[in-house]
């Protein structure tokens, strides 16, 4: 008690006596419509999520070592261990693997399979073909693990991404990485912004992904406290419990996220006793603040002279929920200040999971974000269309779901990210295959019987009829890498295998993590799928009403199992249609002419009278009808 009563008034002369944030990093005034608006672009975006280690190889110079990952979890890698092979049977386990003695689930954490900025770079045309207008990356920022959510530096990007790993290494070791005076740009940093270049030419935006609620335990201000203890200049930053100190008889203790000891948190100053599901009150250390924006100046203006065509053009903000709002206002407002049209988007997901997801209305009605990553759309939606775990069986339960958990204002509705699959979940052909409850014992390791083979038919068609929504419904639509190739996959870890390039010849799935039987399924590229994607994302493109027009249900059958709703903008109007039934149905409605644009299934027959338009839609599809006033 004594120890803690003394770090206390060691902190509030400390933070009486230290330099404010705007000393260095002013938050200026920024107007409420400035705060309020939401960026043009985003309105139409079309979302394509980039974790970087898995998606593309394409500089084989600069493979992961043992030194780049070293901090990362597993700890006791074997002396054997080497990059994984991108082509391998996922779940078998390679010779170092097996000497490591661990199962699966412990071993595939300590994979690196070599992707890299480069790779990316490669494949922007093919982004491009795809109709992709956004890219939404996973941590860029220089981190021993695969998912870069445990920084070891903020303002530089993985060593790993770029072309010279050891060189970056060496640079970035001449810095005193508390002055950003001292910073330099790696050869990983400055191949970025080359990325950024290019996908610009291609009309792509960028945004990167930090969280701001916790470092790495390699982290350069952490390893400071680990070595220091009470005489390092950083201990303010984070939730430490305890130093050691051997006359007051304790020892180091601090707070992990989530109770996981390699990502130690920033410190909440004056949010008493907070509440999950709610804002949180109080800001983090000024000197956090302080770095955080230098973090963040660097990214959106790189060259510092106000070109903003050089940085990114906005940022997703991991585990929003449990930082304080008054961090969040100020940092809303210093990034208006440099770019008036950067996006924000939070990740706001659980309030008690797995039952309850966050209503996120707290966070974008106080304008502190632009959106949030949209899951509750996809929990209703995919529940009606294969038929899993909640009770969502008619078309009026869907509307009523989404409704009652969808109060935004019509702006706030255009920007949100309609979320499906990500790298936290399952892929969405293994989440339709099997009915369990959304993210809830969704691997074998916690569920032997949970599928992890290639889906059936059914569950293709279940896939277009979910797809079809995503792509036509308000909220911008969300791709996670490899959806559109066909991938299928279980929950975190099993999602982030490595994408399924079709110039590359992959092993077949034969392996169980369990040692249990299975179906042989061959690895491949779906054309198909990805014909349907590039359709989905075309119409979507050619429209303005399915991006920024007002949405009508005008057809709730719960009897036939149909659903309709319409999307108008100016003189445009879309139909969407569902027939979620086992049985063809012909659904009728007051239209005077159109044309008949996309359909899942057979080839639909309609006709239009004076009045009236009716289609025939088959069994477990949906249709798009297309009227200009």
């Amino acid at each position: 008690m004594r120890i803690r009563l003394l770090l206390l008034c060691i902190s509030i002369l400390f933070l009486a006596s230290c330099k404010s944030v705007s000393d260095s990093y002013s938050v200026p005034e920024v107007s409420e419509e400035k705060l309020a608006h939401m960026p043009e672009w985003a309105k139409d975006a079309i979302w394509y999520q980039i974790m970087v280690e898995r998606f593309r190889d394409g500089d084989p110079t600069n493979q992961p070592s043992l030194r780049t990952i070293e901090g990362s979890w597993p700890h006791d890698k074997p002396s054997t261990w080497q990059p994984s092979v991108w082509t391998s049977d996922w779940y078998a386990l390679a010779d170092w693997e097996l000497d490591s003695g661990k199962p699966f689930y412990e071993t595939v954490h300590m994979r690196r399979y070599g992707g890299d900025l480069q790779g990316v770079i490669d494949k922007l045309d093919y982004l491009s073909d795809l109709g992709i207008t956004a890219i939404y990356f996973n941590p860029l920022n220089n981190s021993p693990s695969m998912h870069k959510y445990d920084p070891s530096y903020y303002h530089h990007i993985d060593v790993n991404f770029g072309p010279d790993p050891d060189g970056d290494l060496a640079l970035i070791a001449t810095e005193d990485p508390a002055n950003p005076d001292t910073w330099v740009w790696t050869s990983a940093d400055k191949l970025f912004l080359e990325l950024i270049q290019e996908a610009r030419q291609r009309e792509i935006r960028i945004i990167m992904d930090f969280s701001w609620n916790h470092t790495g335990s390699e982290f350069w201000a952490w390893q400071d406290v680990l070595q220091n203890q009470l005489d390092s200049p950083f201990r303010y930053w984070y939730e430490i419990e305890s130093f050691d100190d051997p006359e007051a008889g304790t020892s180091f203790s601090y707070s992990g996220w989530a109770g996981v000891p390699e990502l130690p948190e920033f410190k909440k100053i004056g949010a008493g006793d907070w509440v999950h599901g709610q804002p949180v009150p109080g800001d983090l250390h000024p000197e956090v603040k302080e770095h955080i924006f230098a973090v963040t100046r660097r990214w959106l203006d790189p060259h510092g002279n106000g070109d903003l065509s050089a940085g990114v053009d906005g940022f997703r903000l991991d585990v929003a929920e449990l930082i304080p709002m008054g961090f969040w206002r100020d940092y809303r407002a210093f990034v208006r200040s440099i770019n008036p049209e950067a996006y924000m988007v939070a990740e706001l997901w659980w309030d008690d999971w797995p039952d309850v997801l966050l209503d996120p209305s707290p966070w974008l009605d106080a304008n502190v974000f632009d959106a949030a990553m949209n899951y509750r759309w996809f929990v209703p939606t995919r529940s009606w269309f294969a038929g899993t775990e909640i009770p969502i069986r008619y078309p009026s339960e869907v509307v009523a779901y989404i409704d009652s958990v969808h109060q935004y204002n019509p702006t706030t509705w255009q920007g949100l990210m309609n979320t499906a699959a990500t790298h936290d979940t399952p892929r969405n052909l293994t989440s339709l295959f099997n009915k369990t409850q959304y993210k809830y014992r969704a691997l074998p390791a916690q569920n032997p019987d949970y599928k992890i083979h290639k889906p059936d038919e059914k569950t293709y068609q279940d896939l277009k009829q979910l797809l079809l929504f995503q792509f036509t419904f308000k909220g911008a639509p969300h791709i996670w890498m490899g959806e559109e190739l066909g991938m299928w996959a279980a929950d975190d870890p099993d999602t982030r295998k490595p994408l399924w390039w079709p110039d590359l010849e992959f092993e077949d799935e034969v392996s169980h993590p369990l040692g249990k039987e299975r179906p042989r399924d061959t690895v491949a590229m779906n054309e198909e799928i990805f014909s349907y994607y590039q359709s989905l994302i075309s119409i979507r493109r050619e429209f303005r009403s399915l991006s920024r027009g007002d949405l009508d249900f005008f057809l709730i059958d719960d009897d036939r199992q149909l659903l309709g709703f319409s999307r108008s903008y100016e003189n445009e109007k879309v139909y969407v249609l569902f027939n979620n039934s086992d049985t063809e149905q012909q659904i009728t409605f007051d239209e005077e002419f159109g044309t008949l644009i996309q359909l899942i299934g057979a080839e639909p027959s309609y006709s239009e009278s004076e009045n009236s338009v009716s289609i025939t839609v088959a069994a477990n599809s949906g249709a798009l009808y297309w009227s200009n006033h």
